[in-house]
């Protein structure tokens, strides 16, 4: 049986997902964020030493990284499914869009929840405007252009087929589904990238993903 160490509000609701994909059982260990820092609990460093989530465990196997956790799954359960073949052109898309959720997409929207953060923290008065000045700049010069050219070349990608690997849903699209719903929620996606926006309805719609809210928890990303 699978275990999956799930936090909520996190990423580990994409490997509910790709569970409810695939047709795998498994077991939901709840872990919650502390309620004034909103990081997770300490008791996850018991499963991991990183403390964080995903973690699954599968006997005695424990992975964490949400990427790797989608690729195990794949690749011990998938029996073909949710990954196109080897050495196709999709499977190189598959591959490239893996990495680049985590590895291009989610890093400026970490710094733009970092920065908003600071902007509305409590401090003393005579160093808010300072700390307010500093984290404008950062994300009007660096952290939103980012984002910007993010989306505009996911928007383009997704100009000739629904799904970002080519014609078939894939884990690929799971795995990007995170930093969008992220970009929806505090990131400026809105209906001036309307095939995204589609993206996010075809995804929400599908009943496995429907099913991983339901056992999840509601799933509403920090801003």
């Amino acid at each position: 049986m699978i275990i999956v160490h799930h936090l909520n509000n996190s990423r580990s609701q994409r490997v509910l997902w790709l569970l409810e994909e695939l047709g795998v059982a498994y077991e939901i260990k709840r872990y919650q964020r502390d309620a004034k820092s909103m990081l997770a609990p300490p008791e996850l460093r018991a499963v991991h030493p990183l403390g964080k989530s995903p973690v699954i465990q599968e006997g005695a196997v424990t992975v964490a990284e949400s990427g790797a956790i989608l690729e195990y799954l794949v690749e011990r359960h998938g029996g073909g499914r949710l990954a196109p073949a080897p050495g196709t052109p999709e499977r190189l898309r598959y591959t490239y869009w893996m990495h680049f959720a985590e590895g291009s997409a989610m890093p400026p929207l970490l710094l733009k929840l970092v920065f908003d953060r600071i902007e509305k923290a409590p401090m003393p008065f005579f160093v808010k405007p300072v700390a307010r000045a500093i984290a404008q700049r950062a994300k009007a010069g660096f952290v939103q252009p980012n984002i910007e050219r993010n989306l505009d070349f996911m928007e383009g990608e997704l100009a000739n087929s629904d799904w970002f690997a080519g014609t078939q849903f894939s884990a690929a699209d799971v795995q990007l589904s995170f930093p969008l719903e992220a970009a929806r929620a505090r990131g400026g996606l809105d209906a001036q990238r309307p095939r995204l926006l589609s993206f996010l309805e075809r995804i929400h719609a599908r009943p496995a993903y429907r099913r991983a809210i339901e056992k999840g928890g509601e799933y509403a990303l920090l801003r």
